[in-house]
């Protein structure tokens, strides 16, 4: 299997990947739609034609956003309706109330690296809005993703993959001790065991399944980390970081990009297949994220927490 590249570089924008590609007649939801790289990610998909929901939590800030995209790129497909992901009930009422097809989902919403939080459910609060809220998201709007024939899902993870696979036997934080990059790290595993558990399963639906690195971007993503701390501060100063529209490249690319029909199952990194040599923190994707028995158990794990 031979790894994916395209003409496109690390400093590629989402407009750019896009540019003379017709989404015209498709249908999009990006999850966290009113920040970060969800604005630019729902901004290329508006401006390529495509009907975009931005599917928040916070409504106004959405509506914001949606009039901005309108302005800048004429679309007149812009929508905006409610989720909380860790809430079973509100990813439940989006999926209900989506009528019709749709071609495009963008799980791109997440938290990063908070104090411990708990679900109502006793979940701990970044796998249950990383994972467990997308997770349900996508399992409600599988019909509307199959009548679409050819759908794609964009699954965003994060090189913080790197830093843990899924913990079977303590999800949750129960029995060891809390750490919030740990559990960061667990939640963008599974992402993208996610991607490749979905892509086997929902082949025969022509729908299509990957998940990304974004890169590292400024964003409200960051603000529960102390930028001041000494152990911290040193890394955050020399760290790559990239534009919004830089960081929603990837996204676009596995959102609507022709260059990546009928490719399923992988994770990507500045708009190219990542490489399987990890350099830690930076590049490359861990087998623990990518192991067919691992994306299995989590998936028949999941449907369980998610049918409590």
């Amino acid at each position: 299997m031979s790894r994916i590249t395209t003409p496109f570089t690390r400093e590629s924008t989402a407009a750019e990947v896009l540019a003379g590609v017709d989404l015209t007649g498709r249908r999009a939801v990006v999850t966290g739609g009113a920040s970060g790289i969800g604005v630019e990610t729902a901004r290329a998909l508006a401006a390529a034609g495509a009907e975009v929901t931005l599917a928040v939590r916070n409504l106004e800030a959405g509506e914001k956003v949606a009039a901005d995209i309108i302005a800048t790129t004429g679309s007149k497909g812009l929508y905006v309706a409610p989720l909380e992901l860790a809430d079973r009930a509100s990813v439940r009422a989006f999926a209900t109330n989506w009528q019709g097809p749709l071609h495009i989902l963008v799980n791109n919403a997440g938290v990063m690296a908070e104090p411990l939080n708990r679900t109502p459910e006793g979940w701990e609060h970044q796998f249950a809005t990383n994972h467990l809220g997308h997770f349900g998201l996508a399992l409600g709007l599988h019909p509307a993703l199959a009548a679409a024939g050819d759908a794609r899902i964009v699954s965003v993870s994060s090189s913080a993959h790197q830093r843990a696979g899924v913990d079977f036997d303590d999800i949750h934080f129960d029995r060891r001790p809390y750490d919030p990059w740990l559990a960061y790290g667990q939640s963008k595993s599974a992402n993208v065991l996610f991607a490749v558990e979905a892509a086997k399963r929902w082949a025969p639906d022509g729908i299509i399944t990957n998940a990304l690195m974004p890169g590292g971007i400024r964003s409200a993503l960051q603000r529960h980390i102390d930028e001041e701390d000494p152990a911290l501060k040193a890394t955050f100063e020399s760290y790559p970081w990239k534009s919004t529209e830089q960081g929603a490249a990837t996204s676009a690319l596995l959102a609507g990009s022709p260059l990546i029909d009928g490719v399923t199952g992988r994770y990507f990194e500045d708009v190219n297949e990542a490489e399987r040599t990890v350099v830690p923190g930076l590049s490359g994707v861990a087998e623990h994220a990518l192991d067919p028995e691992a994306a299995y158990r989590l998936w028949e794990l999941s449907l369980d927490l998610i049918a409590e």
